[in-house]
């Protein structure tokens, strides 16, 4: 389209789109020469860099279907994984190796063979050929993979183009690992429209961030709700040292930034949108409000590709939702029989379209499960209301039955968030002899906040819960465990409860 506009940007590595077309072709050349070919699965355990994504290309080029492995993971993570999907062939670091299966070093040896190459005029057909196995549950388990084709990527690159407005003069940082399906894909979806990439890889860093933001005139960044709540904390510290030098006294935490006009890069994107987990309310309209005017939060799945979209204009009536459905994207909310619920009333979520899988690889009993009659379902509980705004109320898995009574997670988790010291919060049941579950929530507070007694988080949530929905432990974490796509890893926290005694001040138990 645009030959010799910037495509890739990776630190000093400066591609065109010519350039990284030609690298693409070249790389899809020697990969065959390799011994990689048409429909074989392919690990990628590849860090966050250029080479990571132009090899992800060139294996679609030549119809491989990747299998993701993050860098992150331990060996023994990543051969659980290739093993287990039968992968013919894993793409690795210098000096990594994964047993039981074939290893490729990408290295730089590697990498300058690939100049040599003679580009392969063949393409892969695309359409309903395989490209991806996407896991979408972790490395612990029996991990899944749904099976994602080059057509159900282009049905989703259509919903950026059409809901999010992704086009060819947009500057995209990507601030996400490109093992994370959300980062990966608006990576691959803002090239396919023309425009460009910048590659800005954890560890997270606000302020080289906003650096890399004002250097490359970025319009638009995908963040996570975990960072844009670390940048929320940092705007606070970055106002709080503003009040403190009109009043000659000292802040306890100073801001990352240097002040809050160095929020500007933030403030002049186009588009400031998140997904991979639930934001609540307050966080939501302050995110709007502090951060970027048009921000807008995008529900997605793995399978599924973009559900629904909550844009800027729409929080302020509807900020306890995540948006209605986008282009091309059916959603119902469904009783345990698949029959349609009225407005209101909480069930079972799925949603079909174009774009969504249709099965898991190699696994018929989750497929069983998770796809009916045409339908995905993801295991989300929601809600939508009679204008077609969807409003999720937690993961069925995670539900909390006390007493016989249903309790969603995410209402108490928005509550305790909620609080002015609390940085982070998850909920889980735990047995209970008498109620069948019991209530015991997570909290990690705010560097630099005071916490709170027991007593004044008790009272916080007792004005705000029905007595059933209250906690009946309260533990405090540093952190909250998560896997590499940002989700809390409930399980282990409620084994956390049983195995763990923590000092006093750590806990807060309830009479």
């Amino acid at each position: 389209m645009r030959p010799d506009a910037e495509a890739l940007i990776d630190g000093a590595v400066r591609l065109t789109h010519a350039q990284l077309a030609g690298r693409i072709a070249r790389t899809a050349t020697h990969l065959r020469a390799s011994g990689i070919d048409t429909g074989q699965l392919i690990g990628v355990a590849l860090g966050d860099h250029a080479a990571h994504v132009i090899v992800m290309l060139a294996l679609a080029r030549i119809g491989a279907v990747l299998l993701p492995l993050d860098h992150r993971w331990t060996t023994g993570e990543q051969e659980r994984v290739a093993m287990h999907f039968g992968a013919a062939c894993v793409l690795v670091e210098t000096g990594h190796t994964i047993a039981g299966t074939r290893n490729l070093a990408i290295d730089q040896d590697w990498l300058r063979a690939t100049e040599a190459a003679v580009p392969d005029p063949v393409i892969a057909p695309g359409g309903d050929a395989p490209l991806l196995v996407s896991l979408s549950s972790g490395t612990t388990g029996r991990p899944k993979g749904p099976r994602i084709s080059h057509a159900h990527f282009l049905a989703r690159f259509r919903t950026h183009w059409i809901n999010l407005g992704l086009v060819p003069d947009d500057c995209f940082v990507c601030a996400t690992p490109l093992y994370f399906g959300a980062g990966r894909t608006f990576v691959w979806s803002t090239l396919y429209a023309g425009g460009k990439v910048v590659l800005a890889p954890p560890p997270f860093d606000p302020p080289a961030l906003l650096d890399t933001l004002a250097r490359e005139h970025a319009s638009t960044l995908f963040l996570v709700p975990t960072q844009l709540r670390r940048l929320l904390v940092e705007y606070d510290y970055a106002r709080a040292d503003a009040s403190a030098e009109e009043s000659a006294s000292a802040h306890a935490a100073p801001s990352a930034f240097a002040s809050l006009a160095s929020l500007a890069p933030l403030l002049r994107l186009r588009l400031l949108f998140s997904s991979g987990a639930p934001l609540v309310r307050d966080e939501r309209l302050a995110i709007r409000a502090r951060l970027n005017p048009r921000f807008c939060e995008y529900y997605a799945s793995t399978e599924g590709g973009g559900v629904t979209l909550l844009t800027a204009a729409d929080i302020d009536a509807h900020a306890d939702s995540v948006g209605r459905a986008v282009h091309g994207v059916e959603v119902q909310v469904v009783d345990e029989a698949h029959q349609v619920l009225p407005p209101g009333q909480v069930g079972r979520l799925r949603y079909r379209s174009p774009g969504c899988a249709t099965g898991f690889y190699l696994d018929d009993a989750a497929s069983t499960d998770a796809f009916h009659d045409g339908w995905f379902y993801p295991g989300d509980l929601a809600r939508l209301d009679a204008d077609g705004f969807l409003t999720l109320a937690g993961r069925a898995k995670d539900m909390i039955i006390r007493g016989g009574i249903n309790i969603y997670p995410q209402e108490i988790e928005a509550v305790l968030r909620a609080h002015p010291a609390v940085y982070d919060a998850a909920v889980t049941g735990i047995a209970s002899v008498d109620q069948g579950e019991e209530i015991a929530a997570f909290v990690v507070f705010k560097p630099g906040a005071s916490p709170p007694q027991a007593d004044a988080l008790r009272a916080w949530c007792s004005e705000r819960l029905a007595p059933y929905k209250q906690p009946r432990l309260v533990e405090v974490l540093d952190t909250l465990p998560r896997n590499s796509s940002g989700k809390v890893l409930k399980a282990a926290l409620a084994e956390r409860v049983k195995s763990i005694s923590y000092p006093a001040e750590r806990r807060m138990d309830r009479p």
